[in-house]
């Protein structure tokens, strides 16, 4: 199994695809890296794709008792780009995995391909906690006792007209195997501290020029939408997606329509194609629901 070493964690990565433009994709809060599992096919014909468990998550072991804070974790996605020997890639991050990107964007620029942030935030007071139900919803599904955890993650992450038109036992085997039994509570503790001291809203406008794409999951009860759409302001010539009917969980329960997105976005980024920045503000919201 491919492993990177550092002083402070051993990092699990692996890949598919063995053609295109690189794409690294960065998973979130406390659930290991190959839950990507319905973009990573797709991405994989036209591209070479890493993904990775972060520290406290899935197969990756820490090294250290200290918390890591977000630009480590950020350090340690640049160290899977090395493993790889890729000298810059699309870089796709979700949830926490959109606040580590964009600390990959803002430390190491000219690693980045493309950036796509999805239904994740800038930091801040007004993101330290999601809205009092949700936060609930998050105590519960991710520290609580185990046998409530399941039903409550899938009502944080889905909206409930969606979990009322759907098999549901697919999704909650899943939520059971990979999220609740991802990683010790002690483990996402650590993750929380990284969390809440992120902060990146006055560096993000040195971003301009980076192909950016901001994905707004509008049913969002985790991150609050307009805090998502807040990146799409921050960073100058970026795109925005809304997705109208999406909660948090658009991985899944937007594959489809993420996955084109994405394709998309890297075509316009690997060919440098002028208008992907003349027509970097408009909403695709209308185009993609």
């Amino acid at each position: 199994m491919p492993y990177v070493d550092l002083a402070d964690a051993r990092l699990f990565y692996d890949t598919a695809g063995d053609d295109g433009t690189p794409v690294l994709l960065i998973m979130g809060f406390g659930v290991p890296g190959h839950l990507w599992l319905n973009q990573i096919p797709t991405l994989a014909t036209r591209h070479r794709v890493a993904w990775f468990d972060n520290a406290g998550a899935g197969r990756t072991l820490r090294a250290r008792r200290r918390p890591p804070t977000m630009r480590d974790l950020g350090r340690h996605a640049i160290a899977v780009l090395d493993a790889l020997g890729w000298p810059a890639a699309h870089v796709v991050g979700v949830s926490m995995g959109g606040m580590i990107a964009q600390e990959v964007a803002l430390g190491h620029r000219a690693r980045i391909r493309s950036l796509t942030l999805v239904v994740t935030h800038a930091g801040g007071l007004r993101n330290l906690v999601p809205p009092p139900a949700s936060l609930a919803l998050f105590a519960r599904g991710f520290l609580g006792p185990r046998r409530h955890r399941v039903r409550a993650l899938e009502r944080l992450i889905f909206p409930d007209d969606y979990l009322r038109d759907v098999d549901v036992t697919p999704l909650r085997d899943a939520l059971g195997e990979h999220v609740v039994a991802a990683a010790p509570a002690a483990d996402r503790l650590r993750q929380v501290a990284a969390v809440l001291t992120h902060r990146t809203a006055p560096r993000l406008p040195r971003l301009a020029g980076t192909p950016t794409l901001v994905v707004v999951a509008a049913r969002d009860r985790l991150v609050r939408p307009r805090q998502t759409r807040r990146l799409h302001q921050l960073i100058p010539g970026s795109r925005l997606l809304v997705l109208a009917d999406a909660g948090h969980a658009v991985l899944h329960q937007c594959a489809d329509r993420l996955n084109a997105a994405l394709l998309e976005h890297f075509a316009h980024a690997d060919a440098g194609t002028a208008g992907f920045r003349l027509d970097g503000a408009r909403d695709l919201g209308s185009t993609a629901r």
